[in-house]
């Protein structure tokens, strides 16, 4: 189950957390974080992955060791509600024209929002251990519900 979505080689190539700890009190204040390269205008209008994003940028980090769970997509059972998109506190969904398309696991920090709020049943989004392999995740998705009267 892989995403066609294009992306740059910057994207996640740095690990959060893996950098020298420095202590509260030499944290450096007033820091600004220049996210591109070079000066950017209309940037809500190019796409994250034609973006080009510096080397130290939350575009460039990835946060994927953090995570116990992980989201697993089912293509099948979606219908594209945005649901998922909406909540999601990461912007770890990636949507392209009110389509779901996939997970961005290197920003994904397993909180299961997308999950919760996922209205299908089954749910086309529904939480594995971080190391499943995702066919093996799809070939154990949950039958439908039935309704009790």
């Amino acid at each position: 189950m892989s995403q066609n979505i294009p992306g740059t080689a910057k994207k996640g190539i740095h690990e959060l957390g893996a950098e020298k700890k420095v202590g509260w009190d030499e944290v450096t204040q007033g820091v600004v974080l220049e996210p591109f390269a070079e000066p950017v205008k209309d940037v809500a209008h190019i796409r994250p992955e034609e973006r080009d994003y510096t080397d130290f940028s939350s575009y460039t980090a990835t946060v994927a060791s953090w995570r116990v769970l992980k989201p697993v997509y089912n293509s099948d059972i979606c219908i594209d509600c945005q649901n998922c998109w909406v909540w999601c506190p990461d912007t770890s969904i990636i949507s392209r024209d009110k389509q779901m398309l996939g997970i961005d696991y290197d920003h994904c920090k397993g909180c299961g929002v997308c999950a919760e709020v996922c209205p299908t049943n089954p749910k086309s989004l529904v939480m594995f251990d971080t190391n499943e392999d995702l066919d093996v995740a799809l070939s154990q998705w949950p039958e439908k519900k039935r309704k009790e009267k």
